[in-house]
């Protein structure tokens, strides 16, 4: 697994790159995709890289920007790459600095790895969750070398003792369910705050004690969580359906989210 967490965070490093290239020019072009989400050559250039290095692996992509394949053909699979190649493009485009590249590896449904990389902050977080740990470290553009990224990581834990509940919200999604969500949480008579951020940056505030709860009452798709959900996993939150309770799974015949909660159970 090491070998793949290697692979994923040269990825995650490259296709930053090239996302910080477009970023700093003064106009790019701005596409309208049929879900009217939008879509910018930074997000198509950001796959290309991605697939570049993930492919030789041999193990298949499911990417926001590659086609999608039909159950038929993925419902076998026992692992997959789950890739946003720019999370958070409204982010982008409002040039916030809060849009990542999200790379994760599951296996039998499961995030096994998640690398998240923020090239406007210079921030990357990883994680392997079999091993129950996740990572933080400040990276620049230039900085090549994996294995001092990975030996120089700050380990990161939630903050579970807190008088104050911090509730994540989207800079761009906040709606009825989510607030009266915070609602029942201030009828607890403990202090709430919302914290807001864009992309998955919300999954890492979680992990690095910045917040408690990620209530997510809106579309989303496999490729804007898998990531996120194995840097969780790993310290010990839980990513599961609203309605059901289950944990996400990935690689579903439907590969677009049900509603869900992130919260801490260790």
């Amino acid at each position: 697994m090491k070998v793949y967490l290697e692979i994923a965070i040269e990825a995650a490093l490259a296709a930053g790159r090239e996302i910080m290239n477009i970023y700093v020019k003064e106009d790019f072009q701005v596409e309208i995709k049929s879900d009217a989400s939008p879509l910018t050559i930074a997000d198509k250039k950001a796959n290309d890289i991605i697939n570049e290095f993930l492919r030789p692996t041999g193990i298949p992509i499911i990417s926001e920007e590659n086609i999608e394949l039909p159950f038929e053909e993925r419902k076998n699979w026992q692992q997959c790459w789950i890739v946003d190649p720019l999370d958070g493009t409204k982010e982008f485009i409002k040039r916030n600095g809060e849009f990542t590249v999200n790379i994760a590896l599951v296996s039998e449904g499961r995030p096994e790895i998640g690398v998240i990389y923020a090239p406007a902050l210079n921030l990357l977080y990883f994680s392997l969750v079999s091993e129950k740990r996740t990572f933080k470290n400040h990276v620049t553009a230039e900085t090549i070398d994996i294995n001092e990224i990975i030996r120089s990581a700050k380990e990161i834990q939630p903050e579970t003792n807190s008088d104050c509940i911090k509730v994540v919200g989207s800079r761009s999604h906040m709606n009825e369910e989510t607030l009266n969500f915070i609602k029942e949480l201030k009828s607890t008579e403990r202090e709430v705050q919302v914290v807001s951020k864009g992309s998955s940056l919300k999954f890492c505030l979680l992990a690095e004690g910045e917040a408690h709860y990620y209530p997510r009452f809106g579309p989303t798709m496999e490729w804007d969580t898998a990531a996120g959900q194995a840097l969780c996993e790993a310290v010990g939150y839980s990513c599961k359906f609203s309605d059901s309770g289950k944990s996400i799974t990935y690689n579903r015949e439907n590969l677009r989210n049900d509603n869900f909660i992130v919260s801490y159970e260790r």
